[in-house]
């Protein structure tokens, strides 16, 4: 059995995607752990507040995959999309050393690709084509 992390893809109105650099320093989507009886949208919404202090709404399931966080230790990634409620005036925590915004077309080369895809996978949705399979 593996992890299961929780992600989302937050896009603001800027056409720019919210990303958190962890201590790997590579650039993620904000989430985590999914808690015993907790619904996967509940902890969406609680790891994007105690990530970030920003309150989201889940708006539907874009994708599942699991993941190599480093070698031989894999995590089960489900990414939701999500929307912004309220101001977005993150905070870090320290679960992360900094949150930045960036244009959908121009992501950090330390993104990983499973993250990326999610992303892309979000933008063909939201423009009404059919996301990737791949």
């Amino acid at each position: 059995m593996f992890p299961v992390s929780i992600k989302g893809v937050l896009v603001l109105p800027s056409d720019e995607v919210v990303l958190a650099l962890n201590d790997r320093d590579e650039w993620e989507l904000p989430g985590g752990r999914i808690e015993i009886g907790e619904r996967s949208t509940e902890c969406l919404v609680r790891e994007f507040k105690e990530e970030l202090g920003v309150d989201v709404e889940a708006n539907g399931l874009i994708d599942t995959y699991l993941f190599e966080v480093i070698p031989g230790k894999h995590v089960f990634i489900v990414t939701y999309g999500c929307r912004l409620i309220g101001r977005f005036s993150p905070v870090v925590s320290h679960e992360h050393s900094k949150i930045a915004t960036f244009p959908i077309d121009d992501l950090p080369a330390n993104l990983p690709s499973g993250y990326a895809h999610s992303i892309r996978c979000s933008q063909a949705c939201t423009n009404g084509a059919a996301a990737p399979l791949a």
